[in-house]
């Protein structure tokens, strides 16, 4: 009887930290956290101070080597007139090294800015950041994925592929939240919500 309520303790307490681990992003009708962080040009690019101009767009992508970021990103590019002409702007944000982030650019051929999330600042607040867990790690390096050695010093975590539309009071009036990484809104949505 004192292992069974033992295992079942123990299997509890590991269900609760998994639990708690488990990112759940901003929701509908959150403040959504100011940030500052460089883009691929260099440039300090502040929430604060795009939120001024008119809403945001802000999305977060796994890396240069994800195929499924990348497409999703160039059709963001492909409809960026659209987006500007509902007077948003499009952010794209990365656990990826600065250098990382170029090729990213060069892939995909974006114009707007896209962040470096040094330490992981960004994500953590907006709750989207996760450790990849090792089989999958070994998945990737098997296929020449090193995503500690592309992320640096933000190591094996990756941001859910998540994506926000945030109004100028910075409130998140849409939310896109899945940690399925192959599904991402159409532009058609996210053009239906600025």
């Amino acid at each position: 009887m004192k292992k069974w309520i033992l295992s079942l303790t123990l299997l509890l307490g590991i269900s609760a930290t998994w639990a708690q681990e488990a990112p759940e992003g901003l929701f509908l009708n959150s403040k959504a956290p100011d940030f500052k962080a460089k883009d691929q040009n260099g440039n300090d690019v502040r929430l604060k101070d795009l939120l001024k101009k008119g809403k945001v767009v802000l999305v977060f992508y796994r890396g240069y080597w994800c195929p499924f970021c990348n497409k999703y990103l160039q059709k963001l590019q492909d409809s960026l007139s659209l987006i500007k002409e509902k007077g948003a702007t499009v952010v794209a944000i990365s656990a990826e090294l600065p250098e990382n982030v170029s090729k990213t650019v060069e892939k995909t051929g974006v114009s707007f800015p896209v962040l470096y999330d040094e330490g992981l600042k960004i994500m953590k607040a907006y709750d989207v950041e996760f450790e990849v867990p090792e089989n999958t790690l070994t998945r990737y390096r098997n296929s020449g994925i090193k995503i500690d050695e592309i992320n640096g010093r933000n190591g094996n975590f990756l941001p859910i592929p998540a994506t926000y539309i945030i109004d100028k009071e910075s409130t998140v009036v849409y939310r896109f939240f899945n940690s399925d990484y192959k599904k991402r809104p159409s532009v058609e949505e996210i053009l239906k919500n600025l």
